[in-house]
């Protein structure tokens, strides 16, 4: 097949005067290389599109694709990782992950926890705070764990996302809404074990590919998978492969994954994150349809390693699922 690919580069945006911050989300340029080789080495024709701009003018001078393997972030809004897959169907252009409806919901955390609880998924309470003054509204004791309802590796997450007072909370509230523009999710602090399991497939065919726990090493930011511990993974994290088989705790856990998988609607592979209650009872946290898929950094493709599916074979079984969707 001839495969587009859809991207945001962190690079490029930092060269146009972007921070770390803003850009955290985004892909390395050793991201795209490797799906790009990947892609490659499994007989496909591919090519470099770009950011949401850039397939516009590529639409718009009529350029096609037999499907876009489609990991862009997007910059603004809270539809922005919605955006590319929106366009292409406006097209007609198959692509891989999740369509436009999964990917506004799950990036609200709060609208996530909405749905999935109504339908019966295990996750904690939350509040959700649109000002500061809705910070009072919360009906849970601490401590809380607060958080951007929609940002994702680890942005706005320190130990400070830890508040065991309500005197400071409003404080906490009141920093967060300044600095992203966004409602704060404000959810009971789950002080147990912490899990992220991986889920390959769509639908009745999902299924998990394997779990592993994260435990913070001495020397990291101690209570919270943050944004420092997870850019400096390597240093302060380990990873721990669990089995469903041994650990009824994980295997609790990877139950909750894929009944949330499945009734969010979420498609090809991703990750779900879950943290466990003080009694040691696993929550849903958050999902991320659009996980990372860099081949060594990424929690995904660590996951597959671990379990001995190669890079190579994750892509290949995206693609595969994705061109399921390709009309005859």
């Amino acid at each position: 097949m001839k495969i587009g690919i859809t991207f945001d580069l962190r690079s490029a945006y930092l060269a146009m005067g972007f921070s770390e911050d803003e850009t955290a989300e985004f892909d390395r340029d050793d991201t795209i290389q490797a799906i790009e080789n990947t892609l490659r080495e499994l007989g496909h024709e591919t090519e470099r599109i770009g950011h949401i701009k850039e397939l516009a003018a590529a639409l718009v001078a009529g350029r096609r694709w037999d499907l876009v393997f489609n990991i862009a972030e997007g910059m603004y809004g809270i539809g922005r990782e919605a955006q590319v897959p929106a366009l292409l169907d406006a097209y007609r252009i198959p692509y891989t992950f999740s369509d436009p409806l999964v990917m506004s919901l799950t990036l609200d955390k709060g609208m996530t926890k909405r749905v999935v609880r109504d339908a019966g998924v295990a996750t904690s309470d939350f509040c959700v705070a649109a000002t500061v003054a809705d910070a009072a509204r919360v009906h849970f004791p601490p401590p809380w764990f607060v958080k951007p309802v929609a940002e994702g590796t680890g942005k706005g997450i320190t130990p400070a996302s830890i508040v065991r007072e309500r005197a400071t909370l409003e404080a906490r509230v009141a920093e967060l809404l300044a600095t992203y523009h966004q409602p704060v999710l404000i959810e009971p602090y789950l002080s147990g074990r912490e899990f992220t399991v991986a889920i390959l497939g769509s639908g009745a065919a999902a299924r998990v590919i394997g779990s592993m726990e994260v435990i913070l090493l001495s020397h990291a930011e101690q209570g919270v998978y943050s944004y420092v511990n997870k850019e400096n993974c390597e240093e302060l994290v380990e990873y721990r492969l669990v089995r469903a088989a041994d650990d009824p705790v994980a295997a609790t856990a990877e139950g909750i994954a894929l009944d949330a998988w499945r009734v969010l609607g979420c498609r090809d592979a991703g990750r779900i994150d879950l943290r466990c209650d003080g009694e040691n009872r696993p929550q849903f946290i958050e999902v991320n349809p659009l996980a990372g898929i860099h081949p060594e950094h990424s929690d995904l493709p660590i996951i597959c390693s671990k379990v001995g599916l190669p890079y190579r074979d994750l892509l290949a079984a995206i693609v595969d699922s994705a061109a399921a969707r390709i009309s005859p």
